[in-house]
């Protein structure tokens, strides 16, 4: 039998009533996400049936040791240890992480193109053989992610995915419709109108999908929760000596290889990592007094002892997150941190959905239309503005929920569970 799985990221068995097209595959059941419960290590869970600890994707990102680099939203599939579920099928991956080098048929994500001189070109890799740019129009790009993340980006890759089930008919497809992520980070309340939206984008793919003869099942990588302060957990490393900085033309930059410890944040999780054995009581002792952390533990009392882990890892009281932030004053912030820049920034800063001024965003694109050097820097240095996150396991009924079949309540049984039906 083929499979459609539809990945609606943030929906929650609470939120299942707002989503009629989905609820209509059957009835909806909470299942266990690893830590931390965000989208990278959640997805890597699903796709192998293993643990951080044996597939080594403990985070959105994490710092490479043998490079001395903090890098987040990769996309090499050569990243994710262990057999990953769509080996042996004829497999759509339509946005799910890890797409480059991965064993698939048919494929789309989002891909710019880089220049030389350091300007970048927004675009998508589409290997699906429909020529969906063509078909669709153009990706857009600026609702995936950022101040004007929204709603257009679900309904492209809704559409999008829809077209390749049709022509391709794979024996598995795997869809991400990421429209949850944007406001349930920005505001408090859940809005029930939000859901419908992304109901809407997921019946397209269910229509397709049955269409086809595919099975469907929907799956959520975690669930966000409300939250109302930010954990500074670098400031704290920096004030106590142990975190270093370079100051330069372009603002503080942190230096991982000569700290003697730093962290890297990943919304209500931060892996703490030490250079110099002689403190690492002293650094666990300081930051389990930092308010804002509900404990300090070591990685295998979350299956996260991999080589890529911290030595510490710290998580959040409930209605707390860990900010990146690691300089003093916001005048020598480095110059990316005003910017969206996913990939410089040492962990993950959900300030980039949100916007310092429209008119300054207008005079920068202004520049950029007329050749001229420029950077996009509209994203405040503001972290109470963020109202929602994720990470931990909160109460069932506001975590990830999945739809289908007798469903596993666990994501480390998910491969088993596709493999099943594939094979019915």
């Amino acid at each position: 039998m083929k499979v459609c799985v539809i990945n609606v990221v943030g929906l929650t068995p609470h939120l299942l009533a707002h989503a009629p097209r989905i609820s209509s595959l059957g009835s909806g059941s909470a299942w266990t996400s690893p830590f931390p419960a965000v989208t990278c290590t959640s997805q890597a869970t699903m796709l192998t049936g293993l643990s951080p600890r044996d597939h080594g994707i403990v985070g959105n990102g994490w710092y490479f040791r043998d490079t001395g680099e903090i890098r987040f939203w990769q996309q090499s599939n050569a990243l994710i240890q262990g057999e990953k579920l769509y080996e042996g099928y004829e497999t759509a991956k339509m946005f799910w992480w890890f797409n480059q080098g991965a064993p698939v048929r048919w494929f789309a994500t989002p891909k710019p193109h880089y220049g030389c001189d350091g300007s970048k070109a927004f675009g998508i890799m589409d290997q699906t053989e429909c020529d969906l740019v063509q078909k669709i129009g153009d990706f857009p790009f600026f609702s995936f992610w950022g101040p004007a993340a929204g709603l257009p980006c679900s309904k492209w890759i809704a559409e999008a995915s829809a077209q390749v089930l049709r022509k391709n008919q794979p024996e598995l497809t795997l869809v991400y419709l990421p429209h949850l992520d944007y406001d349930y980070q920005r505001l408090p309340v859940h809005d029930p109108q939000r859901v419908a939206e992304v109901d809407q984008c997921a019946g397209v793919v269910i229509d397709a999908a049955q269409e086809i003869g595919a099975q469907v099942v929907v799956v959520s990588e975690y669930g966000l929760v409300p939250v109302s302060r930010a954990v500074m957990i670098n400031r704290c490393l920096r004030e106590a000596g142990f975190l270093v900085v370079r100051d330069g033309p372009f603002g503080e930059m942190l230096m991982p290889m000569d700290s003697r410890a730093f962290a890297v944040v990943d919304h209500q999780l931060a892996h703490v990592y030490v250079n110099d054995p002689t403190i690492e009581q002293e650094v666990k002792q300081l930051l389990e007094r930092l308010p804002g952390v509900q404990s300090v533990v070591e990685p295998g009392d979350l299956q996260l002892d991999h080589p890529r882990s911290g030595r510490w890892i710290a998580l959040a009281q409930s209605d707390a997150w860990f900010a990146y932030y690691y300089w003093l004053d916001d005048r020598r912030a480095p110059d990316f941190a005003r910017t969206v820049d996913i990939h410089r920034k040492p962990g993950y800063d959900p300030c980039e959905l949100f916007m310092t001024s429209k008119l300054r965003a207008a005079y920068r694109l202004a520049q950029k239309k007329l050749g001229m050097r420029y950077k996009m820097d509209v994203i405040p240095l503001d972290p109470s503005l963020v109202k929602g996150s994720h990470g931990l396991r909160p109460e069932p009924q506001h975590g990830p929920v999945i739809v289908g079949p007798n469903p596993p309540q666990s994501m480390e049984l998910f491969k088993d569970y596709i493999r099943e039906i594939l094979a019915y």
